[in-house]
């Protein structure tokens, strides 16, 4: 059985959106919080696109890796409060960086629309799912993000993908897997929960 009361507080709802995998989180740990993370990730995320743009995703070779690597310049924010004003901005734009990523490497490398369905809708999925948990006040497990390889695993792996002509393998098998794991760690998780985090709140005033 799963205890959701047992399950670390995050340190702000917007870390958790992150959605941030061991190498992001790894990066995070080396400044200790101190680089701001709305920057780094829009830097990244625009050289992402620019290198999209042109084409990389259907490219042979290493070359394929290039925007996900420079979606990494996001990693050292994670550990981060994300306190600032505009902060928030931090979760949608690894969020479109990522799904537009994938996107790009599945048209690009001819992947059935339905697999690239598949894989995004994963994720869109686990995305909702931490959203609508966070509101509710019952935090997904530390755990599960390392699972499910955070934004950087996914990204790298597709990449990888491409680089030795696997990529359709790819799609099916981690678009299977994130739905397995995600489905079944949120049903455990929604079974196990005694009540939400507004029914706590009422019975708290209530007492």
């Amino acid at each position: 059985m799963i205890s959701v009361n047992m399950t670390p507080v995050p340190p702000s709802t917007l870390v958790a959106y992150r959605d941030d995998g061991a190498l992001s989180r790894s990066m995070g740990m080396i400044v200790a919080g101190q680089l701001p993370p709305l920057p780094p990730a829009l830097a990244g995320a625009f050289v992402t696109a620019i290198l999209l743009a042109v084409g990389v995703a259907g490219s042979q070779g290493l070359a394929v890796f290039a925007p996900a690597v420079a979606l990494l310049l996001a990693g050292p924010g994670s550990s981060h409060r994300h306190d600032g004003r505009l902060d928030w901005l931090v979760p949608p734009t690894l969020r479109l960086t990522e799904y537009g990523f994938i996107a790009s490497v599945g048209f690009a490398r001819e992947v059935p629309p339905a697999l690239i369905a598949l894989l995004l809708g994963a994720m869109v999925f686990h995305h909702y799912d931490i959203v609508y948990r966070l509101r509710q006040h019952v935090y997904p497990p530390p755990w599960l993000a390392t699972s499910g390889l955070g934004w950087e695993g996914r990204m790298l792996l597709v990449a990888l993908g491409g680089l030795v002509g696997w990529v359709t393998a790819v799609f099916v098998l981690l678009g299977l897997y994130l739905w397995g794991l995600f489905l079944w760690e949120s049903v455990t998780c929604w079974l196990v929960a005694p009540r939400t985090g507004v029914d706590t709140a009422e019975a708290d005033a209530a007492d």
